[in-house]
């Protein structure tokens, strides 16, 4: 199968993030098991999705990780000019949900393995494919901690977000939590006898928004757009009827922060804020839904002079979406972001990739699976 051909097959299994994707994990599984990588799955807690480890070449020895998610984001939105979940040919581009964020990266990795298989290579290739990256990078983790008893410790990780082929060695790191409020719900005529959980949630969250907007005072890194840790509210539910008193009440919030910061810790102040209205009275709760570090720039990264070499573009500093890089690096291993796409086409309708940028992509992948033949 060449690449568009595999895309297609990617493209077609709808694996929204949060949902089973065994489907997909089962077919991977077959393609590369003929392609002759070994090839291990790894189910995660939920019981019904699993992240994929697969190694091409021998097993002792030092290589690299071709990293990628097999998720992506819902395709509910209205303005598709055709079905999402098929892979839709218009001129140079390919259209459909994750063919830029993050299947054509993936498409590559897979269409190069007959190729990396024949060049007798005397440090392997592996390929980590995570589930439910869209919800925050939930799946990565269980498979690095897996990571000692698969491989030796790699040389590098190129994780295939789009970056329109350019090597990115840092971005921002995200945390982002629900918050809860329950007070006591009544007639809207008899306020007293309430406890009204949508005005105490609008006081914590004019507090998170005046303190979002206190980040930009903050240590700045020019490398990003903004050059300062963010903080908003994206979500807000609660009430049933304007005549009654609103006993429950939620709200979603997210931080950004650039390297050197925390991004949990960017949140406590909320989290104190919310806390504090026990005092009068309220229950609250808080539900982290996701956290993963920066990715900081490491001087001297062997990895980026490769792909530099590789893609014959210089690295970019930084970007200000988040990746599995940070968790990569976290656990000690050098990550450098570099796949096909524009990460300004993912999370919307028409999402597309372009053929050339896939060329290159398998070129990249098939050069690096050169500098570790015999």
């Amino acid at each position: 199968m060449n690449v568009e051909e595999i895309l297609a097959t990617l493209v077609a299994f709808p694996s929204v993030v949060g949902t089973p994707n065994g489907a997909i994990v089962d077919w991977i599984r077959e393609h590369c098991q003929a392609a002759g990588a070994e090839v291990t799955v790894l189910p995660g807690p939920e019981g019904d999705r699993s992240n994929l480890f697969l190694t091409i070449g021998p097993r002792q020895g030092r290589g690299y990780i071709i990293s990628g998610h097999l998720d992506v984001v819902p395709a509910g939105e209205p303005d598709w000019s055709s079905d999402p979940f098929v892979l839709r040919r218009e001129g140079g581009r390919l259209y459909g949900r994750g063919t830029s964020d993050m299947k054509g990266f993936l498409a590559c990795a897979l269409a190069a393995l007959p190729g990396l298989a024949a060049m007798n290579l005397r440090q392997p290739v592996h390929l980590a494919f995570s589930y439910d990256e869209e919800a925050g990078c939930r799946g990565v983790p269980h498979l690095l901690a897996a990571l000692p008893s698969l491989c030796e410790r790699p040389l590098g990780a190129i994780i295939g977000e789009p970056s329109r082929m350019q090597p990115v060695r840092a971005h921002k790191g995200k945390a982002a939590a629900r918050l809860e409020v329950i007070g006591r719900s009544g007639h809207s005529s008899r306020p007293d006898l309430g406890l009204n959980a949508v005005h105490a949630m609008a006081g914590v969250i004019a507090h998170a928004v005046a303190y979002g907007q206190s980040l930009a005072d903050e240590p700045l890194d020019d490398n990003f757009e903004p050059p300062y840790s963010s903080l908003q509210v994206g979500v807000i539910a609660g009430g049933q009827a304007v005549n009654i008193i609103a006993g429950h009440c939620t709200a979603d919030i997210e931080a950004r922060a650039v390297p050197g910061v925390s991004p949990a810790s960017l949140l406590e102040p909320v989290k104190a804020r919310l806390f504090a209205l026990r005092d009068s009275g309220f229950d609250v709760a808080w539900h982290e839904l996701s956290a993963y570090p920066a990715l900081a720039p490491a001087n001297g990264s062997a990895l980026a002079a490769v792909l530099t070499e590789l893609t014959g573009q210089e690295p970019l500093a930084a970007v200000s979406y988040g990746t599995e890089a940070g968790l990569y690096q976290q656990a000690g291993i050098d990550a450098v972001v570099c796949g096909p796409g524009d990460i300004g086409r993912a999370h919307r309708p028409d999402e597309y990739i372009e053929i050339g940028e896939l060329a290159a992509c398998r070129k990249m992948i098939e050069g690096l699976g050169a500098r570790l033949a015999a």
